[in-house]
């Protein structure tokens, strides 16, 4: 009888009870399908799109850690000169007609002749037959079986960086052949991920905004504008402030031998705290829903402050890579600061819910 009453019910009053927020298991169940569908698409697309800059975002990942690796490999002197005004000048200072002797800092193909690395030659800076500045050698180079010719143009960039440390420890190592395709495609899979965060949310508050009240399913902009900022802040934030000394203190821990970095692994160890870090940034804008919702106010961050340390305490613990105190500090201070910022949200947006 009750299936028969089901299936006589006007398909108009099933719409009109979809649309009340009143949706079955079943049809919220589809209702997830679908947004999962979508998300993953768009995903798809957004990896598609990556793959055809994922040596961009493979160089941008490793800089951190090639950085690091060219410092622990330098043994520092200090520069004594005959007169003590000698200093170290850029690249960009030689003019034409400057000589002196070029440093090939890693193994460089000239022609068909592999020059290793350390080797040195004469060399002279002057302009080409297009006029354009570069460096030339400046004798004859016999590498191997074959002999390089006075006059040939060396790699150098003038518009080099200062602090770039080119050198024979500073490049990642791979274990097998299809590693390095596999390490791109995870690169381009991570950063499509970062590029869909907008989209992701949106299908989540588009899952969700069915439980709330209309007033309320209004603040799905600001929370997507305020939860994407602060992912890219918490991203950025591991990418320079947390992870360099971490990778200073690890590195330093193996002084003693020599290091040889596995690529797959340095990603996913990066790509883990710059996400770890853009989850924890989300804790404003879940705040801010949460007090417009009216689920929490300032009170109840204030009355639970003492958990809440604890909790960012074993957070940071866990999110930080090394056991000592001072990368760990580096991990729980801007959960703090988060968490103060929280209380002064909750205290600006929170209200009582209403269903008006």
């Amino acid at each position: 009888m009750a299936s028969t009453l089901l299936e006589t019910e006007p398909d108009s009053e099933r719409d009109e009870s979809r649309l009340d927020g009143q949706m079955s298991f079943l049809d919220h169940l589809d209702e997830l399908r679908r947004r999962i569908i979508r998300s993953v698409a768009f995903v798809v697309a957004a990896l598609v799109l990556c793959w055809f800059v994922s040596d961009h975002i493979y160089n941008f990942l490793s800089v951190p850690i090639r950085r690091a690796l060219a410092d622990a490999a330098q043994r520092p002197v200090a520069l004594q000169g005959l007169t003590g005004q000698e200093t170290i000048a850029p690249l960009n200072s030689v003019k034409e007609g400057d000589t002196g002797r070029y440093v090939f800092a890693e193994a460089t193909k000239l022609g068909t002749s592999v020059i290793p690395v350390g080797a040195s030659v004469a060399a002279r800076v002057v302009k080409d037959a297009g006029g354009n500045l570069g460096v030339f050698t400046d004798e004859q180079i016999y590498a191997g079986t074959t002999v390089i010719p006075k006059g040939v143009r060396l790699p150098v960039d003038f518009n080099a960086r200062p602090e770039a440390l080119p050198g024979i420890e500073d490049r990642l190592v791979v274990r097998t052949a299809m590693e390095p395709f596999s390490l791109y495609l995870s690169v381009s899979l991570y950063a499509a991920i970062c590029l869909s965060v907008p989209f992701l949310l949106w299908q989540i508050w588009g899952f969700i905004s069915p439980g709330l009240y209309p007033h309320e399913r209004g603040y799905a902009v600001p929370f997507i504008i305020l939860s994407t900022v602060s992912f890219v802040l918490g991203a950025a934030f591991a990418y320079y402030v947390l992870f360099p000394p971490a990778a200073a203190y690890l590195l330093g821990l193996g002084s003693d031998f020599r290091l040889f970095l596995n690529a797959s692994d340095y990603f996913d160890f990066i790509v883990l705290i710059m996400l770890a870090m853009g989850v924890v940034f989300q804790m404003p804008a879940v705040t801010y829903i949460l007090s417009r919702i009216g689920l929490v106010d300032a009170g109840f961050l204030i009355r639970h402050w003492r958990i809440s340390i604890i909790v960012i305490l074993i957070a940071a613990a866990v999110l930080s890579p090394t056991n000592d105190i001072p990368n760990m500090m580096l991990f729980a201070a801007p959960m703090l600061v988060l968490y103060l910022v929280s209380i002064f949200i909750a205290w600006m947006f929170a209200k009582p819910r209403t269903a008006e």
